[in-house]
């Protein structure tokens, strides 16, 4: 083993924490997601920033949280002058490429205000989030009446499938995503009814598949030191996968929700929101349940297949040696706890997420195999990531801490006392239903090891959750007389959060001491002095001596 010189950073979406066998599923084995975590450290309280794809995905690829680069929900721009991981990698002399999906929305109003031509390098990577594309992939081609959810989505790919015989204007959708009836007639995998059935594709043809192809062959022609975005549309909806995993899982494999009656009853009334969202309803109803989740769990299980393939074909080709692998997922998935579904609510089955990271330093040997119970964000990859590439620190713009000393048996904390959530959901029908105006539509999450706070703007009264005592958050316990205290103590914390200088982002700390050390004087720029002899001759000298004639003399002369 020797020092990482390469960065394989793979993102799962919508895979939740708790549907892996090395966190604990009962029934769900993923022996080579295992196997990285007996070859690394797993992360057990790993946080995301926002419990949406886009917006999480943007706090993973700044390292900033989302207050600070502002892209709050899907499809919001990240705007143009945002630094991302591709940036800080690329300035350290590593290349910052992306295999399948970013959900990223380019600012091209900031974009043209600059003068930044798309087809520019620098306006490419502008355009992508920091990347540099091998494939983009963002997995979507949904169409309705308006059209194309995505113009761009799965282009790649279905000219793929078309290649290999799948005869469809869309066969993402009709082959990849649908299953087939006795007669021919396509069964879509947007209704979840029909994810009992299997994808009408060949195993080997469906996405994660292609992705791992996709990714083996870009390493296979990458000139080191590269940092690889290996991102995966599945186990994201449409819920549907192919044989065999579409007949692996049944009802025997599929665990009670994690929800009340009186849960519900007594819900929050932002929270009774969410839970009467149509999504929320359909999760609530078991046969919803029984057909999503066996297939929720072939997707996953398909998932952990490829990365046997993946991580055999890396270690036969020498680069398990020389490559640090991350591996995690932009958010989780309600799946009917808590009468929701989707993800957007802050419950751990969305917010916490997996996290493992192998290190081939030897210098990490003595953190193999172990669990870190240290209280980490999505936005501490990117810092991981520039330490890895022996960049410069950015503290003044990345907001996570480094990972590394953890790794290398250092430390056994990040330094910070709590993780924040945020969402945004004034684009949302909710708003409305709600009544909210689009400042009031967002929410906070603060949480430690023991409580965990959701804030609502609006006047809203807190939700509290005991973690310890109640770890399924089935209580909510915000207008409890008895917790008045730790109320106000994680208010305390997110206040402190949100007054942290997050905005200046041109300076860095180093240049910032710099000139409080200097200070104004050194320019000439003497305030508040009443004698030159009150400061340093040095200071004063370019003032000291210096002879003029009168103005009145010289108005004379001209």
């Amino acid at each position: 083993m020797a020092k990482a010189k390469n960065i394989l950073f793979i993102m799962f979406d919508q895979l939740r924490w708790d549907y892996l066998s090395c966190y604990g599923h009962p029934h769900l084995q993923t022996p080579n997601i295992d196997r990285l975590a007996r070859m690394g450290m797993r992360f057990d309280r790993a946080y995301i920033q926002s419990p949406i794809c886009g917006s999480s995905r943007m706090s993973t690829y700044t390292g900033r949280y989302v207050q600070s680069h502002g892209a709050s929900n899907n499809m919001v721009p990240l705007k143009v002058g945002e630094m991302t991981m591709g940036d800080h990698l690329r300035r350290a002399g590593m290349g910052c490429w992306l295999v399948g999906k970013t959900h990223m929305a380019a600012d091209a109003e900031g974009m043209a205000r600059l003068g930044l031509a798309p087809e520019s390098e620098i306006g490419a990577r502008v355009a992508e989030c920091g990347f540099d594309i091998f494939e983009r992939d963002d997995g979507m081609r949904p169409e309705g009446p308006e059209g194309l959810y995505d113009p761009k989505g799965a282009l790649t790919y279905n000219a793929h499938l078309r290649e290999k015989g799948y005869d469809s204007d869309n066969p993402w959708h009709d082959f990849a995503n649908s299953g087939l009836d006795e007669d021919g007639n396509v069964l879509s995998g947007w209704f979840l009814k029909n994810s009992a059935h299997a994808a009408n594709i060949a195993d080997e043809d469906s996405e994660t598949p292609y992705l791992t192809t996709r990714g083996m062959e870009f390493m296979a022609q990458a000139e080191a030191p590269w940092c690889c975005h290996l991102s995966y549309i599945k186990p994201h909806w449409p819920y549907i996968v192919p044989e065999p995993y579409a007949s692996m899982y049944g009802p025997e494999h599929i665990l009670p929700p994690v929800r009340s009656d009186a849960e519900y009853a007594a819900a929050h009334p932002v929270l009774r929101a969410f839970m009467d969202t149509r999504v929320g309803k359909a999760f609530s109803r078991e046969d919803v349940r029984d057909a999503v989740i066996p297939a929720y769990m072939g997707l996953i299980k398909q998932a952990d297949d490829q990365m046997g393939r993946l991580f055999d074909w890396m270690e036969e080709t020498g680069r398990m040696d020389d490559t640090m692998i991350v591996l995690t997922s932009d958010h989780g998935d309600f799946l009917g706890d808590h009468w929701m579904g989707e993800k957007t609510f802050f419950h751990d089955a969305s917010t916490r997420v997996p996290l493992i990271v192998y290190d081939p330093d030897a210098a990490a040997d003595a953190t193999r195999s172990t669990v870190s119970d240290a209280l980490v964000e999505s936005i501490d990859l990117a810092p991981t990531f520039l330490e890895v590439a022996d960049g410069a620190p950015a503290g003044h713009v990345l907001e996570g801490h480094s990972l590394q000393p953890i790794l290398h048996g250092q430390a056994t904390e990040t330094g910070r006392a709590v993780v924040v959530c945020e969402y945004d959901y004034s684009m949302s029908p909710l708003a409305e239903t709600l009544n909210r105006d689009v400042g009031d539509a967002v929410m906070f999450m603060v949480a430690d090891r023991k409580w965990k706070l959701i804030h609502c703007e609006g006047g809203y009264p807190p939700i509290l959750f005991d973690l310890q005592n109640d770890p399924g958050e089935l209580t909510d316990l915000g207008q409890s007389a008895e917790h008045e205290a730790v109320i106000a103590d994680m208010y305390d914390h997110l206040f402190t959060w949100a007054r942290r200088v997050s905005q200046r982002t041109t300076l860095s700390e180093e240049q910032i001491i710099a000139r409080r050390a200097k200070g104004p004087a050194l320019k000439g720029v003497l305030i508040g002095v009443n004698d030159e002899d009150d400061l340093p001759p040095e200071i004063t000298e370019p003032y000291r001596g210096r002879t003029a004639r009168p103005y009145t003399d010289l108005k004379r002369e001209s």
